[in-house]
């Protein structure tokens, strides 16, 4: 009879939408079979109507570091937002006193990364991104600009959902179709 795997890693979310409870689609929050047993930290853990700031994550990555090394873990740091990367690891003294430092970057040609995120952007369309954004939809809101609100494709599907009750069905398509180019577009930049 074999043991399970000790568990010896984990990570840490940078996306900075990602820390935000709720939209998980939306936001495009690792999966539980994404993660594949290893657990994520900084994912879900503010609530949506909360600001989020570059120092708010650092004091959170920090704890969260301290925490997982302790226990003689490898802390994996994951994610795309470089304003917090760059501010845990360049602009706080206390991480690299305390640790060490090992960066991957992934290169590839920019039509690869267009398809990708294109076909990422239709299997979230698939998994629910449009009945997860209408249920967090309001329209007495038009600052995308803090919170949650900020999310790839929430400003995106905005005229889309303005639209319900107020256009034929040919147009809300059309709306729809140039909300999910846009959201493409925006995800590849």
């Amino acid at each position: 009879m074999t043991s399970a795997p000790k568990r010896v890693a984990r990570c840490h979310q940078l996306e900075k939408i990602q820390v935000y409870k709720g939209l998980d689609i939306v936001t495009n929050k690792v999966s539980n079979e994404e993660c594949r047993g290893v657990p994520h930290h900084l994912v879900g853990i503010i609530g949506p109507e909360v600001d989020f700031f570059v120092y708010d994550f650092v004091h959170h990555a920090l704890l969260a570091t301290d925490a997982i090394v302790r226990k003689n873990w490898l802390t994996i740091i994951v994610g795309g937002s470089n304003s917090f990367i760059q501010a845990l690891v360049n602009d706080n003294t206390e991480f690299p006193s305390k640790y060490e430092c090992c960066f991957l970057w992934m290169d590839m040609a920019i039509l690869v990364l267009h398809s990708y995120v294109s076909n990422r952007v239709d299997q979230m369309m698939d998994s629910g991104l449009v009945e997860e954004g209408k249920a967090f939809f309001d329209p007495k809101i038009r600052d995308y600009d803090y919170e949650i609100r900020c999310a790839i494709g929430v400003p995106e599907m905005d005229e889309f959902f303005r639209s319900e009750g107020l256009v034929d069905g040919e147009t809300r398509a059309k709306l729809l179709k140039a909300a999910i180019d846009e959201i493409k577009m925006t995800v590849a930049n």
